[in-house]
This record gives structure tokens, sequence and C-alpha cells, in this order.
């Protein structure tokens, strides 16, 4: 009788632990969400659209196509010789690209143990990951850091941004009954909802090789804004039946191009990508938001080494 009744009260210690836990969980999320949308509305947000205001960029018809596309849609499809004009800005990149596949396949080749991989995200090799050291001694970094991507950010959030996450990944070929995880699964981005992410494709990105994909209208403030709608630390995670009984295939957008395309998104809508089957998909990618999740969802990717006294404005604030 006795041990009966200390395994009852171990069993009703780990219900009220396990009931604790959730509450605690529950609360600090609770928390988290109010953080965010205090600093939105009052704090980190206020100070940075006034500073935007103060000093609106002058876009060119590129920037301003973009801009009209990812207001409309959502996203937009460029060539980064479009926005970039210097041919040799390209010829670093893939040179960055070739010497980070390299490493990569030669890692895979000896077990994988060296890789760059974030836990759940086994799929994806990362350059860099978190905790780097940037300079615009980086091709890409530059890229992210000036003024033609930078401008586009700020104007379409209205504010001047932070650049939160910059990165290249190698997404590694699936079995093609293998089952989609994490991100390769319909989701919005729980980052920020004022927030643009970029990607560049490094190789051809064919329909096979994971293509990403997006749902136009699922930004916020779109037609589709509503269904599992974004929330600070959402997890709006339906599964591929679910959204597709509301989203009809035919509305899916699938970026199938070549190198040296670039895709601008508000991933705060609903998106996948990286579910390839066959050869690897190589992309550079970077998000830009608001100061108000860096102050309380999100932390920043890395750090920029080096003095920022000598840039512009908007781009000491995006970087520091």
């Amino acid at each position: 009788m006795h041990r009966q009744t200390t395994t009852f009260s171990r069993r009703v210690n780990r219900v009220f632990t396990h009931r604790a836990d959730r509450v605690a969980k529950a609360v600090e999320r609770r928390g988290i969400r109010a953080t965010y949308e205090l600093h939105d509305r009052l704090l980190s947000n206020r100070k940075s659209r006034a500073l935007f205001e103060s000093d609106r960029p002058q876009l060119d018809d590129v920037q301003r196509r973009i801009l009209g596309d990812v207001e409309a849609n959502g996203f937009s499809v460029v060539a980064f010789a479009d926005l970039f004009g210097d041919p040799g800005h390209w010829t670093e990149l893939e040179a960055m690209r070739d010497r980070f596949v390299a490493e990569t396949e030669s890692d895979l080749a000896r077990g994988g143990e060296s890789v760059r991989v974030r836990e759940g995200k086994e799929f994806v090799v990362r350059l860099h990951s978190y905790g780097v050291e940037l300079g615009l001694d980086d091709p890409w970094f530059r890229a992210v850091a000036s003024r033609r991507l930078l401008d586009i950010a700020n104007t379409y959030l209205d504010m001047w941004s932070k650049l939160e996450y910059v990165d290249v990944w190698y997404s590694v070929p699936q079995p093609a009954d293998a089952a989609r995880i994490s991100s390769q699964r319909w989701h919005r981005d729980y980052n920020d909802k004022h927030l643009l992410k970029v990607f560049l494709y490094l190789v051809d990105v064919d329909a096979d090789m994971g293509p990403f994909q997006y749902v136009p209208g699922s930004q916020p403030g779109g037609p589709y804004a509503d269904a599992w709608p974004w929330e600070p630390l959402g997890q709006n995670y339906p599964t591929e039946e679910e959204l597709e009984a509301l989203v009809p295939g035919s509305a899916i957008e699938a970026f199938t191009a070549p190198k040296g395309t670039l895709i601008f998104c508000n991933t705060a809508g609903f998106h996948r990508g990286g579910f390839s089957t066959t050869d690897p998909r190589v992309l550079a990618t970077a998000t830009y938001s608001s100061p108000a999740s860096l102050a309380s969802l999100t932390v920043r990717s890395y750090d920029a080494n080096g003095s920022l006294d000598g840039l512009n404005a908007p781009t000491r604030f995006a970087l520091s």
C-alpha cells in the first residue's frame, strides 16, 4: 500500500510539474508577445519610423518595381545584375560559393562531423550559422548591407530596419520518399510582422531541387493573412493538406530560376523550401526586420567587424 501511494504521488508530481511547466511557458510567451507589441508601438520602432521619415531614400526604377511587387503580392523576383551592375561582384559571389560547396561536400564525404547545421534542420548546411564576424570583404554581406537593398527594405517596412540574419545555405538532397520537416513544410516566420527576406540563388534551381515556394497574399494585410495568422512566437505549421484545402495549387508560386536570381519576400507569409531530391540547392539569404524584433523575439546572427564610423547613417543603424 505504501509503495502504491508513493507511485501515485510520483505520478501526481509529474502531472503537476508538467502542468506548471506548460503554464510557465504560456506566461513567458504572453510576456514576450506583450514586449514585442510595446516595442513595435512605442519603443524601438517608433524611433525607427521617425528616422526613416526624416530621410526617405529616392528609389530608382528597379527598386520601385521590387517594392511595388512585394507590397502587392508579398514577393518580387529580379536578376542580381539588374540591381548590382558590377560583374566583379557576381564573380566574388561565385568564388565564395565554390569554396563553400567544395568544403561542404568534402566534409559530408568524411561523415559530416564538421558541417554547420542546426538541430531539426540537418538538411541545411550553413556557411556561417550564428556568432560569426562579418565585414564588407564578404561579398554577400556587402550586398545586403548596401543601400541598393537596404533602401528597398527600409521603404517596405516604412522604418530604418535591422539586418538581422546573413548566411549561405547548402540544402542536402533527401530521399524522394522522405517526409518534409521543419522549414520544408508550410510555415510563417515568427521573427517579425515587419519583415523582408532576400534569397540569392547561387546555382540553377529546378523543380526537384527544393525551390522556394510562397503563397502570395498570405503576408500580413493580404487576403490569406487570417489563415493561421501571424503572431509573435507563433506555431504556424499547418499540414500540406490543410493549407492546400484553403489555397488552390494554382495560387502557389514555385521559384524555379537560374543562378543569379534574387527573390524578395515577406516571409511572415506562408512559404517553404529546401526539399531537394536531386542536386544540392545553394543560395545566400538575409533578413531585414524591425528593431522591435531584435529587442524581443530574435538575436542577430553575426557581429559586424571593423568600425562603422565611415558608413552612412541607415547602414550604421542596420548593422549596430
